[in-house]
């Protein structure tokens, strides 16, 4: 059976499921075929020991590595509905940020009980998820666990990074393709992720991710650059990023301070983020 996108986009909007706090979701009635939409939600299932419910799950789910056994039903954000209803859910959970649009209202629409958890790049946001799947999945129990446990490390590393007298200045680079450099504004997990580790975004004058000019990225003054570890189109070499004029002016070119964690790690903001966080500061700053 196929289903068609015949919405438009300002409609779909209009008509999704809201976003909800923890308390506002309700436990599905029947999670035994659930799809999850956001490696960071199928991460918190498998952390809550629910991973049995899972028949799917979307491109960015690639830990823990069991994971990657389970059907894929395509990237987050760009879902056809006729892959994630292939599977025949009887329940999906599915990341604030996903879509497309049109894709999500079918979805919304299908008969299939659908419910939207909150993107936060913040301590709280971790927690706030945890909590969120935990209703949705009907063991809250297990998820204020998990939150109690989350809790201590993210305070643990705020203690730690609160020793910090002076915050590096990190760029955080998508991509260098061409020599045009896309790199984070506000608003993102790579902003987030920065804050965590006791540093500062090199770069606020605007939200989301953005290409830079030379001039923008020489006033940025970064002392680190930042960027996920990933192959493909997108990457860069140290070399080329050195090689860059306006790179090389900055204090990160300078002292060739380049460095890249896999991505799903340093930016899902899952359960593992307060140790992406404390890795990260570790390299900015050494050991504290």
């Amino acid at each position: 059976m196929r289903f068609p996108l015949a919405s438009l986009a300002l409609a779909a909007l209009l008509s999704l499921p809201a976003a909800a706090s923890a308390a506002e979701l309700t436990p599905f009635a029947d999670p035994s075929r659930l799809v999850s939409i956001g490696g960071s939600l199928t991460e918190i299932i498998y952390a809550l020991g629910e991973e049995r419910l899972l028949v799917a799950r979307d491109q960015t789910a690639t830990y823990p590595a069991a994971a990657q056994a389970l059907p894929d039903v395509g990237y987050m954000r760009q879902l056809a509905p006729e892959g994630v209803l292939s599977v025949s859910p009887t329940a999906l959970l599915v990341i604030e940020g996903s879509g497309p649009p049109d894709a999500l209202d079918v979805l919304a629409h299908a008969g299939v009980a659908y419910q939207t958890v909150p993107e936060g790049f913040s301590a709280a946001g971790v927690i706030a998820k945890v909590r969120a799947v935990g209703q949705a999945l009907g063991v809250p129990d297990k998820a204020e666990a998990l939150a109690s446990r989350l809790d201590a490390d993210f305070a643990a590393l705020a203690k730690q990074t609160s020793a910090i007298a002076a915050p590096r200045r990190v760029l955080f680079i998508l991509s260098n393709q061409g020599g045009q450099i896309q790199a984070s504004g506000t608003g993102t997990a790579a902003d987030g992720i920065i804050a965590l580790a006791g540093a500062v975004n090199a770069v606020t004058d605007y939200p989301g991710y953005k290409a830079l000019s030379e001039e923008a990225i020489t006033a940025a003054a970064p002392d680190v650059i930042l960027m996920m570890d990933r192959g493909g189109d997108h990457s860069a070499s140290d070399a080329d990023l050195l090689a860059h004029p306006a790179v090389a002016l900055t204090p990160a070119g300078r002292n060739k301070a380049i460095y890249r964690l896999d991505g799903a790690y340093l930016l899902g903001f899952g359960p593992r983020t307060a140790a992406a966080a404390a890795e990260l500061s570790a390299l900015i700053y050494g050991a504290h």
